[in-house]
């Protein structure tokens, strides 16, 4: 996809909007159909993306990473306010919801994948900007999924992790969570710190890209989006 920065943003704008809206709406379905309502309360079981929206996660952010040519796209939205007291099982529900978002994304992905069928039925401009919003929807919720289960506090997947480690394991993890977006941050800025010492220390790159490249390959096999 060789497109400049202006031509990205009305096939990334959308696919990226999809998917952290329908991430959040999945954390708080999940949760309010296992009894907890304080997201239900605040409107958040919703496909509205603007009671989703964090100015600066969902729309500065990517920005700047777009502009910056960043080899990851990032953004978050509001955090869905989950009381895990009143769910019905609270560690075995506390994983349920964690997992409710990623699986949001992955089942975008397949509907995307899905879509691409539809393009004989469109015409040629709109068939390119359709194909273009597909291939996107693929990787920025393939993205989001693999991100989402690295398992640090706040992430999803450190979420899954607390809930199903052991107590002693558990316990010590989930006190990393008021420093793991500090640990998120600096995993984002290490390659470019060890660079500056002729190295290439890429963590989130080495964990993330193969993950992320066998969700790709499974949506081409629904069918062949990047082919």
């Amino acid at each position: 996809m060789d497109l400049s920065f202006l031509n990205m943003l009305p096939v990334v704008i959308l696919p990226l909007l999809l998917a952290i809206t329908l991430h959040e709406a999945g954390h708080a379905w999940v949760a309010y159909k296992l009894g907890d309502r304080t997201a239900k309360a605040q409107g958040r079981v919703s496909f509205n993306p603007l009671v989703h929206i964090d100015p600066f996660g969902t729309v500065i952010l990517p920005l700047i990473l777009l502009v910056s040519g960043s080899p990851f796209l990032f953004g978050y939205a509001k955090p869905v306010p989950v009381n895990f007291n009143n769910l019905n099982n609270p560690k075995r529900d506390m994983v349920l919801v964690a997992l409710a978002g990623p699986m949001a994304n992955i089942l975008l992905v397949i509907l995307a994948a899905l879509s691409f069928y539809l393009l004989p039925i469109m015409p040629g401009f709109v068939g390119d900007w359709f194909l273009d919003n597909i291939r996107y929807m693929i990787f920025i919720n393939a993205l989001l999924a693999a991100f989402n289960m690295l398992p640090i506090p706040p992430l999803d997947g450190g979420r899954v992790a607390v809930g199903l480690l052991p107590y002693s394991l558990a316990r010590p993890l989930a006190r990393l969570e008021p420093y793991g977006m500090f640990i998120i941050i600096g995993l984002f800025l290490l390659p470019s710190l060890t660079q500056t010492f002729g190295l290439n220390f890429n963590i989130l790159g080495w964990v993330l890209m193969p993950v992320i490249s066998f969700i790709v390959e499974m949506a081409n096999m629904i069918a062949p989006v990047f082919s």
